[in-house]
């Protein structure tokens, strides 16, 4: 196994773990760092492993994340409708 592989079953490790422990901001500080972590790891992932491993761990981070990958969806298809509006 790979560095890039092992540093990422360990964010998604430390994500999960992070999302059973209770929080006053509904998660949205453990949000920020996995992603700031998550985004430079996916692209040592794919540059070590390939798009696939890069795909799959994308894949698991959006499940892990998918709050704030669905209000990106909203804001962005907002930006979108008052563009063309």
């Amino acid at each position: 196994m790979t560095l890039s592989l092992f540093l990422a079953f360990l964010w998604i490790i430390a994500a999960n773990i992070s999302a059973m422990l209770p929080s006053r901001d509904n998660y949205w500080t453990r949000a920020y760092v996995l992603i700031a972590l998550g985004v430079p790891l996916l692209g040592y992932v794919t540059y070590e492993n390939g798009p696939w491993w890069g795909l799959a761990f994308l894949a698991g981070g959006i499940s892990v994340l998918r709050w704030p990958v669905i209000y990106l969806g909203r804001w962005l298809r907002r930006k979108m409708q008052h563009r063309e509006g």
